[in-house]
């Protein structure tokens, strides 16, 4: 890794942009599926963007931080790409995450 924070940040940021544009175009993939393989979702990420925006005292809303991942209104997304979790799904689910 770069010694430089500036460098470090600027290609953190850039590999982060393109994850967001990355799972802007695969729709297809539930976050239900990002939660039980990877153990975070679009969701995740956007709550994490308002974390972030928060710590630094950056106003930020939760449907913005959802808009800046989803790339349009949360509720848009859930109501032309989101589906019902299946059964085997919604059971692993809740097998890997247990509290």
């Amino acid at each position: 890794m770069p010694q430089d924070e500036k460098t470090r940040t600027e290609l953190e940021a850039a590999v982060f942009r393109r994850l967001v544009d990355h799972l802007q175009g695969r729709t297809d993939v539930q976050n239900i599926d990002l939660m039980n393989l990877a153990g975070f979702c679009r969701n995740c990420l956007s709550n994490w963007m308002k974390d972030a925006a928060d710590a630094k005292g950056v106003p930020m809303s939760k449907d913005d931080s959802r808009k800046a991942v989803y790339g349009m209104p949360y509720e848009e997304w859930k109501a032309q790409f989101q589906k019902d979790a299946s059964p085997s799904q919604q059971a692993s689910f809740d097998k890997s995450h247990k509290h």
